[in-house]
């Protein structure tokens, strides 16, 4: 490694920032990139920054600088890179979410796509030695519909994706194996499956549910409850993009899964939940959203072999860490 910095876009978000302190404990230098985009509240994500730059003084071997910018503006990420020189890349920035991406696909094309297009293209310019990409569980799509359910393998198809989010994460890959193949740079795919832990957005269902468990108000369950998503608790995800980021330069152009392979159904997320906050859920249930899959479960052996990644973090156990985050917050 070089003294010069890690390129960190996201780095206010939920895993952005816990990705920034992480590299700031290993003595990395660190240039966190965030435009604090109002899909939520932005104040959330100042509060994580604090917490990154106070990781960051307690450091005397690693330094971390932020700047505010839209990964969509080719002018200035043309300067970011020219100022920073930046010796990799770890893009975890882009419009999240996949019902909102059903209202405005043209949106999410243009954050997701273009902006992750912008900042190959600096890549190559600068020539920057690695880069790693979040990708999504999503592209998946329907892939196990009406057989009998198998963890999903990176060598499978993923040509059908049934969201404007899910098809924007795919394109992404697209477009990053694209760019390994014209400039021969490093470029990993991270699948990440359903992270939950402290910081994670107000909108998705573990914080959500223990927000609303916790004040006694109702919750509304889509679908049967028979749903079940691969929930990955936020330090194993950390744990995987750092090797990734690591590893990569051995690989050239590469898809890896990281998931903790155990997927939990509804009705078991939210009677987990109910157990660690201490209330019986008040709960109705509506009809299932459209763009929604049925089921995720990461095949982990590739990611395993390559990166020596393994969920460590059961389920109820990191719904024990959340709670302890949040209901200091409530």
């Amino acid at each position: 490694m070089t003294s010069r910095p890690i390129l960190l876009t996201g780095a206010a978000g939920f895993i952005g920032s816990h990705t920034a302190e992480a590299l700031l404990r290993a003595g990395r230098r660190v240039v966190g990139l965030d435009n604090f985009d109002p899909y939520y509240d932005a104040s959330l994500k100042r509060a994580n920054l604090s917490e990154v730059e106070a990781t960051a003084r307690r450091r005397i071997d690693s330094r971390f600088e932020f700047v505010e910018g839209d990964i969509t503006d080719r002018a200035s990420m043309k300067a970011l890179f020219a100022r920073f020189r930046p010796e990799g890349l770890i893009h975890l920035a882009a419009r999240a979410g996949v019902r909102p991406s059903i209202a405005d696909p043209a949106g999410y094309a243009h954050t997701n796509v273009t902006g992750t297009s912008v900042l190959l293209d600096q890549c190559a310019a600068l020539g920057v030695d690695r880069i790693v990409v979040a990708s999504s569980s999503s592209v998946y799509g329907t892939i196990n519909a009406g057989e009998k359910p198998r963890p999903f393998r990176e060598d499978q198809s993923v040509e059908q994706p049934i969201s404007p989010y899910a098809a924007t994460k795919r394109a992404c890959e697209l477009v990053g194996y694209t760019h390994h193949h014209l400039t021969k740079q490093p470029v990993a795919m991270l699948r990440f499956f359903t992270v939950f832990g402290p910081r994670q957005r107000p909108d998705l269902a573990i914080r959500l549910f223990l927000t609303k468990i916790a004040k006694g108000e109702p919750i509304q369950l889509f679908g049967e409850g028979s749903t079940s998503r691969d929930y990955t608790f936020i330090d194993d995800i950390v744990g995987g993009v750092l090797s990734a980021y690591d590893r990569i330069p051995q690989h050239g152009y590469r898809v890896w899964n990281l998931g903790n392979s155990h997927p939990i159904t509804l009705d078991e997320m939210v009677s987990t939940i109910a157990k660690v906050v201490g209330k019986e859920p008040n709960a109705t249930r509506a009809a299932a959203q459209a763009g929604d899959v049925r089921a995720t479960w990461a095949d982990p052996e590739r990611a395993a072999a390559e990166l020596g990644f393994r969920a460590k973090t059961s389920f109820e156990d990191g719904v024990r860490k959340q709670w302890e985050w949040l209901k200091t917050r409530l």
